[in-house]
C-alpha cells in the first residue's frame, strides 16, 4: 500500500525551532558546568537560523489549507522571533542568579515561540486553538519561574487561572461558530455564514453570543479593557525579560489570531449593515475604553514595570484602532505598528531589567540622575519611551500615523480624535521618567553597564526605533504584502 506523505516544506522553520528547543533542554541536562552561556547562545543562534529558514521556505500550505505560510504569517513570525531573541538576550543576568533549571528557561521561550508561529499560520479553528495553547502554557510556567518570590508565584497562578478561563470562553465561542457553519476551516466558515445570511436574511442570537465569546477570549491576550486585570500584577511579578516577551510576543500572537478571525473569517460582519451582529463598533468601543483606562491609570504608577504594563494596555487600544478599520491599510498598519512596538517595548523593558539588576529597585523615582552616571543607557531609554509616545522621527510616530490614517479612511474619525487626546496623556508619564533621568539635580549612585548580550539587545532596539522611523519603506512594503493575504 502506498502512503502519500504531505510536503512539510512550509513547516520546516517551526519543526527546526521545536527540535532546537529540545536540544537546549538536553544541553543543560548533560552539561556539567551548567553555565548560562551555552543554552542561551544556542537558543539565540537557533532563532537566527529559524529566521533564515523562514525566508527560504516561505509560501505554500499543508493539510488542505489548515496551515499556511503566507505573507501575513511570515511577517508576524519575524516579530515573534525578534521578541524571543531580545528576551533571551536580556535574560543572562537574571538566569545567571538561578541555581538550577537554566536550560528549561530558554527552551520554554522557544516552545512558546513555536506555538506563536503555528498560531500565525493557522487557517482552521482547531489549529488556531492548539497554537494558542502552545503559546500560553509555557508562559504560565515562565511567569512563575522565580517561584521563591511571592510576586512571581502570584503572577504565574493569576495568569494560569485567568488564562484558562479565557481559553474556555474562546473554545465555547469557536464551538458555536462550528455549529453554525458546519466546518472549522476559516475560508469555508466565511462562505457558509454568508450563504446562510443571504438565504435567511439573518443569523440567530447564537452568532452574537459566539462573537462576544471569541472577542472576550482573544482580547484577553492583548490585555484589552475589561479583560486586562491580569496584566499589571503578572507584568510586575514575572521575571522582567518574560514580562517583555509577554508584552510583545504574546500580544502579537493574540493580534494575529484577532486579525485572522475578525478581518479574515468575519469580515462580512464588520460594517453597520450587519447590526446588531456587527463587530466593528463593538471593538471600536473596546479600543476607546482601553486607551483611556490604560493611559489614565499609568499616570499614577510608581513602579516602572507597572507603568509599562498600563502603557502596554493603552498600546493595545491603539492597535485595535487599526483592526476595526477592516481594510488592507488597516491590517498593514497594525502589522507595522507591532513591528515598531517590538523595538520600543523590548528596549524599555531591557533597560528596566538592567536597572533592577544593578539597583534592586523598580521604582521610577530611583531613575533620578541616571543620565549623569549612565548617559548611553538613559539616552536609549528616552528614545524607547518617546517612540512609545509616538514622537517623530522615531518608529512609533509612523506606526500611530498609519493606524490613525487607516481608521479615518474607514470613517472612525471619532476614535482617532480620542486616540490623539490619550496620546497626549501618555506623553506625561513617559516624559516624567525622562525628566527624572535628565533634570534631577543629584547624580545617580548607580552606573548601569550592560553585558554583551544585553548591550546587543539595546543596540538592536535603538537602531530599530530610529531606522524604521526614518526609512520605513521596506517594512511598510512587507506589511502591505502581509495585508494582501486577506480579501477586502
Amino acid at each position: 500500500m502506498n502512503v502519500d506523505f504531505p510536503d512539510i516544506t512550509p513547516m520546516i522553520p517551526e519543526l527546526f525551532l521545536f527540535v532546537m528547543a529540545l536540544v537546549v533542554l538536553l544541553l543543560d541536562l548533560f552539561s556539567k558546568k551548567r553555565s548560562v552561556a551555552v543554552p542561551a547562545y544556542t537558543s539565540m543562534v537557533a532563532l537566527v537560523i529559524t529566521g533564515a529558514l523562514l525566508y527560504k521556505f516561505q509560501g505554500g500550505n499543508l493539510w488542505n489549507g489548515m496551515f499556511v505560510s503566507d505573507g501575513f504569517s511570515v511577517f508576524f513570525k519575524i516579530i515573534f522571533l525578534g521578541s524571543a531573541f531580545m528576551a533571551i538576550g536580556s535574560s543572562f543576568g537574571i538566569v545567571g542568579k538561578m541555581s538550577h533549571h537554566r536550560g528549561e528557561f530558554f527552551s520554554l521561550i522557544l516552545f512558546s515561540t513555536v506555538g506563536m508561529m503555528y498560531l500565525a499560520s493557522a487557517k482552521e479553528l482547531i489549529m488556531l486553538y492548539i497554537g494558542l495553547e502552545l503559546t500560553t502554557i509555557p508562559l504560565f510556567v515562565l511567569a512563575a519561574y522565580q517561584k521563591t518570590r511571592k510576586a512571581s508565584a502570584e503572577a504565574g497562578l493569576k495568569y494560569l487561572i485567568i488564562g484558562a478561563a479565557s481559553s474556555a470562553i474562546l473554545l465555547y465561542g469557536l464551538s458555536i461558530i462550528y455549529g453554525l457553519a458546519g466546518t472549522t476551516y476559516l475560508n469555508q466558515i466565511t462562505i457558509n455564514l454568508s450563504i446562510y445570511w443571504l438565504s435567511h436574511g439573518m443569523i440567530g442570537p447564537a452568532f452574537s453570543v459566539a462573537l462576544m465569546m471569541i472577542m472576550a477570549g482573544l482580547t484577553f491576550k492583548l490585555a484589552i479593557v475589561p479583560f486586562h486585570m491580569w496584566a499589571p500584577d503578572v507584568y510586575e511579578g514575572a521575571p522582567t525579560p518574560i514580562t517583555a516577551f509577554l508584552s510583545v510576543g504574546s500580544k502579537a500572537a493574540g493580534l494575529a489570531a484577532i486579525v485572522r478571525i475578525f478581518d479574515g473569517m468575519l469580515i462580512a460582519f464588520a460594517s453597520d449593515m450587519m447590526a446588531p451582529r456587527d463587530w466593528g463598533n463593538m471593538m471600536a468601543v473596546l479600543a476607546a475604553i482601553t486607551m483611556i483606562v490604560g493611559n489614565v491609570i499609568a499616570i499614577r504608577q510608581t513602579n516602572i514595570k507597572r507603568m509599562l504594563a498600563y502603557s502596554s494596555i493603552a498600546q493595545a487600544g491603539y492597535i485595535l484602532v487599526g483592526v476595526v478599520a477592516a481594510t488592507t491599510m488597516g491590517v498593514a498598519s497594525v502589522s507595522f505598528y507591532m513591528f515598531a512596538y517590538l523595538f520600543a517595548n523590548m528596549g524599555a523593558f531591557a533597560v528596566a531589567g538592567l536597572f533592577a539588576e544593578k539597583t534592586g529597585s523598580e521604582n521610577i523615582k530611583d531613575f533620578a540622575g541616571l543620565a549623569q552616571s549612565s548617559p548611553m543607557v538613559s539616552m536609549l531609554m528616552a528614545a524607547f519611551l518617546l517612540s512609545l509616545a509616538g514622537i517623530p522621527p522615531l518608529a512609533g510616530f509612523l506606526a500611530k500615523y498609519y493606524v490613525f490614517a487607516a481608521a479615518i479612511e474607514a470613517d472612525f474619525t471619532w476614535l482617532v480624535i480620542l486616540a490623539l487626546l490619550t496620546s497626549v496623556i501618555s506623553l506625561y508619564y513617559y516624559a516624567n521618567v525622562i525628566r527624572l533621568m535628565y533634570l534631577a539635580p543629584e547624580k545617580s549612585q548607580h552606573r548601569v553597564v550592560p553585558s554583551f548580550p544585553a548591550g546587543l539587545v539595546l543596540t538592536i532596539a535603538g537602531i530599530g526605533v530610529l531606522i524604521f522611523g526614518i526609512l520605513p519603506q521596506s517594512i511598510l512594503e512587507l506589511a502591505y504584502d502581509a495585508a494582501t493575504s486577506f480579501a477586502f
